[in-house]
């Protein structure tokens, strides 16, 4: 039965817990503002409806249990009711963070600093009443044992988040962190701003009125569901209202689900128990290694789908098929209520597995008599799938966050941070898969990162392949790789061969050559519009490679790819020497005897363009070649851009030319490109190939 009521009613003698089928808090800034907003502009004389809260009572049986020790005083001594929370839980976590949040900035008042919260008054609410009515009831005389009113169950990832660094409880020690327990952190920040705020305004009474208004007029539909009604079905259905939950979060719920189906006999208790414990923990892993590095958590579904490629066949469908094999056709009631027969492989799996009765002699029994019915989808299955969720995550987070990580090797670390800075496309299953096959080296792993780097370069950003290129073929790589079906030296072949189109044979030599006309027609239709090699999608990249070439050869790294590929207001990091507006006559005279017309390849052309240490103002780039070369000052002593001879590797490699004239673009344009050769073992049938390239044939016809 459904009942409006306010949070000082819903909180009245009862704990609320969110299971461990339930995700973790999952409200964004975006949701917190909304709820906010409606509490603020409330009319303190008018009620608001806040949605509906789904709750379910908690069995005796869980509450007699060991991970309800702190709970069992208030339950049997003071009688208070015990509920699940099927539905509502971002709203009753957001409302319990707020109350929170407003104790702790009303007790740290200085003219409350040496008063006991008994003493301390907000309206006509003491701050212990507040707490113990919402937040925690200390068990006396010893107040040793603290009974939250609302929590997580202990098993679940954010349970000693939310205590310890929420409610701020003592003797905390390590605590996880994941992308929920970082979003619990967002919101109390969130909320301490905003209070002060108010309190800056409108002092303590307004922060009373906020008050009241949240645990009075904020009104909310209570519904208790039956005891027969299924929680976990009520739970799929209900969430998909509010803040949608994400795919991942939908797996676990059906997995917890799945074992409550099997038979006792085909899952024992004790084996349910800890099947259970073990997908509680491979998500507490997996949200932990989302939500690892704070600045940039991975995003869930992708990294199911990626795991799905892995470990299932992946297929060319498109949208949620991902989705739907998993909740649709693989991990559903009906392959675990459908049963096949399965041969006995010995008479006492015979005996366990029916539990018979009958006395069964192994001497007088022909065993391949015998079958056992069994599950479609056996427990193992599910096992086995959530270690390798488990253990995936860990890899998935590694690729991502490479540098300076004590789970890689040097080499691994360089070839994967390339990757991620070339851009890895559909690689990353790929090279997850090689970390979770543990039989593969370190040595094979490069080597296969090296090959994935090389296609990158030469099928994407030279032969400009489309995106979705082969990637089907290498998805289902990732899959053979991860079983040790396929090897590494095979993917490699494998990756070497896809890219043969990008190469042909003349009928004078035997030798391979770079089929650069892809290439070119891109560029060349680049150098039309204004742009030139300056709009090549793997200019950054390529530049940074030549740079880190150069490093190797001469010393320190002058150049951060983070701050190179940052765009700033009216500032580049890629500089045009010849200028694009070359108006100032040591230009002029540079490009003397050069028709107008070609003004543009030369501006655009590889040759041209370097990579600057630090970032200038754009308007600097029509200096003169000395006065880019010599650093340049304000007239109050301030430099206001580096000079090449003190810049970049690649900048200083410049400054050594006395002069910047077509010649010198050109020259310094096949040096690169017999660069690109040898870096990724490529090879133009001549030089005048490079200078067509390039866009500068019409200097070889002018001389």
């Amino acid at each position: 039965m459904a009942t409006l009521k306010s949070l000082s009613e819903i909180f009245n003698n009862t704990l609320f817990r969110i299971p461990d089928y339930q995700r973790g808090y999952a409200w964004t800034p975006n949701q917190l503002k909304d709820f906010w907003d409606d509490l603020y502009n409330l009319n303190k004389h008018k009620n608001h409806y806040t949605g509906v809260l789904t709750v379910k009572g908690v069995p005796t049986s869980v509450s007699n249990t060991e991970k309800w020790n702190d709970e069992q005083w208030v339950l049997k001594e003071r009688g208070y009711k015990a509920f699940y929370v099927v539905d509502g839980q971002q709203r009753l976590t957001t409302s319990i963070v707020f109350i929170q949040s407003m104790v702790e900035l009303i007790q740290g008042l200085s003219k409350h600093k040496e008063e006991k919260e008994s003493e301390i008054y907000l309206g006509s609410f003491s701050l212990k009443e507040i707490r113990e009515s919402y937040l925690v009831v200390k068990k006396p005389p010893h107040g040793i044992i603290r009974t939250y009113k609302f929590g997580y169950e202990c098993d679940n990832p954010s349970f000693t988040y939310l205590r310890y660094k929420i409610f701020n409880d003592d003797g905390g020690g390590t605590v996880d962190e994941t992308f929920y327990t970082l979003n619990l952190e967002n919101a109390k920040r969130f909320f301490i701003e905003k209070l002060k705020g108010v309190m800056e305004l409108e002092g303590e009474d307004g922060l009373s009125e906020l008050f009241i208004k949240l645990t009075i007029n904020f009104k909310y539909n209570l519904y208790e569901i039956e005891e027969d009604f299924d929680v976990f079905v009520a739970f799929e259905t209900m969430n998909n209202r509010g803040k949608k939950l994400s795919n991942l979060e939908l797996l676990k719920n059906r997995l917890i689900y799945l074992t409550t189906l099997y038979d006792a006999h085909e899952l024992k208790e004790d084996d349910r128990t800890s099947l259970r414990r073990d997908i509680d923990e491979a998500w507490k892993e997996v949200y932990y290694q989302l939500g690892r590095n704070k600045s940039n958590p991975l995003n869930d579904d992708e990294f199911l789908v990626a795991h799905w490629i892995m470990y299932f066949q992946y297929s060319r469908q498109k949208g949620d098929d991902y989705i739907n094999f998993l909740l649709n056709n693989y991990f559903t009631p009906k392959n675990i209520f459908e049963k096949i027969e399965i041969p006995v492989n010995n008479l006492e799996e015979f005996r366990e597995y029916t539990d018979a009765e009958e006395d069964l002699e192994e001497d007088n029994t022909d065993l391949s008599e015998l079958t056992l019915s069994k599950s479609k989808l056996r427990p193992k299955e599910i096992e086995d799938y959530i270690h390798s969720l488990k253990a995936a995550a860990i890899h998935w987070y590694n690729t991502h966050n490479p540098i300076n990580n004590a789970d890689l090797q040097p080499d691994e670390q360089v070839w994967i941070d390339r990757l991620n800075r070339i851009g890895i496309a559909y690689f990353r299953p790929l090279v997850t898969a090689s970390f979770l096959n543990t039989s593969i080296t370190t040595e094979e792993r490069v080597k296969l990162f090296k090959a994935i780097e090389r296609f990158i370069f030469i099928a994407f950003r030279l032969s400009r392949a489309f995106s979705s290129y082969r990637n089907s073929e290498f998805y289902k790589a990732a899959r053979f790789l991860n079983r040790g079906e396929w090897s590494v030296d095979y993917v490699s072949s494998l990756l070497n061969t896809r890219i043969d189109y990008a190469f042909y044979v003349n009928e004078e030599s035997p030798r391979r050559w770079f089929n650069y006309e892809y290439f070119h027609v891109y560029v060349e239709k680049h150098f039309k519009n204004g742009g030139g090699f300056y709009w090549w999608n793997g200019l950054r990249y390529f530049l940074y490679e030549y740079e880190m070439h150069l490093v190797k050869k001469r010393g320190s790294q002058r150049i951060d790819w983070n701050l190179f590929v940052k765009g700033e207001k009216d500032k580049v990091s890629i500089e045009h020497i010849l200028p694009q507006t070359p108006d100032a006559d040591c230009w002029k005279v540079a490009m003397k005897g050069v028709p107008k017309k070609h003004h543009q390849y030369l501006k655009g052309t590889l040759g041209n363009l370097v990579p600057l240490s630090q970032s200038i103002n754009s308007s600097l780039q029509n200096d003169c070649f000395e006065e880019k070369k010599q650093p340049r000052f304000d007239e109050n002593g301030n430099k206001t851009r580096s000079g090449y001879d003190d810049g970049s590797h690649s900048e200083i490699e410049i400054s050594r030319n006395t002069q910047w004239t077509p010649a010198e673009i050109m020259k310094r344009g096949i040096d690169l490109l017999t660069f690109m050769e040898k870096r990724w073992k490529l090879e133009f049938e001549s030089e005048e190939d490079k200078v067509m390239l390039l866009g500068l044939t019409f200097l070889n016809e002018e001389q």
